[in-house]
């Protein structure tokens, strides 16, 4: 049978959308250079038309150059057409890539979750990390509690009261002040502060009244001036 009607031949593999783009770009390229062509043949005949003077021959030209103008418009309308085609074909290349890329986003997204379950499952207990919040705390409060103990000043006994402190401080000070007025009351009038002694010695009295100043009595106490 294979001999007869021969083997049925593979379907070839279509092309791809790159070569597909790339065909219908040559295609329009072509067809730009042949409207490039057909216009400057236009301009020949127009500047023959200018310059002729036989209405046989400006009617011929004008025959010539409108068949020319029909070529002209079929190569663009075919020109657009491919052109159209060609920006289809980018259109849908482009989706591919995006869809492309979309898949690629949603697997490692995908792949990003299951290592996020797998690692708060078994790498990362929620009440493990409880109790070593726990912890920590309970520890920052023992460390305060030791550095209170280490700043806590040994002068003074703890079964001492420090109202009863202060109260004694001040019996203590109305104690001085009496001592200090008693002090006061029992030194002699001419030891005790005055306005009238000398505040510089030699200096309060006249001199002829120095000398009697400088002398003493039999107690060895300063004389009374005169």
């Amino acid at each position: 049978m294979n001999r007869v009607f021969g083997k049925k031949k593979a379907k070839a593999p279509p092309p791809s959308l790159d070569n597909a783009a790339a065909g219908l770009g040559g295609r329009v390229t072509a067809m730009d250079q042949k409207i490039n062509g057909l216009e400057n043949e236009l301009r020949g005949y127009k500047e023959k038309m200018k310059k002729t003077k036989s209405p046989a021959a400006k009617k011929q030209l004008q025959k010539r150059a409108m068949e020319v103008l029909k070529r002209k418009r079929m190569y663009e309308q075919q020109r657009d057409t491919v052109a159209g085609q060609q920006f289809n074909i980018d259109q849908a290349s482009f989706g591919i890539e995006s869809a492309k890329a979309n898949i690629e986003t949603v697997a490692a997204m995908k792949a990003a979750n299951t290592e996020l379950k797998r690692t708060m499952k078994n790498d990362l207990d929620i009440d493990e990390v409880e109790d070593i919040a726990e912890d920590m705390a309970e520890l920052m409060e023992d460390f305060n509690e030791i550095n209170d103990a280490l700043g806590r000043s040994f002068a003074t006994p703890d079964y001492l009261d420090e109202a009863d402190l202060d109260a004694e401080l001040e019996m203590l000070e109305d104690e001085l002040e009496d001592d200090a007025l008693e002090l006061e009351d029992s030194t002699p009038a001419y030891l005790q502060e005055s306005s009238s002694m000398p505040a510089v010695p030699g200096k309060a009295f006249p001199e002829g009244e120095q000398k009697e100043a400088a002398k003493t009595d039999e107690f060895g106490l300063p004389a009374v001036p005169n």
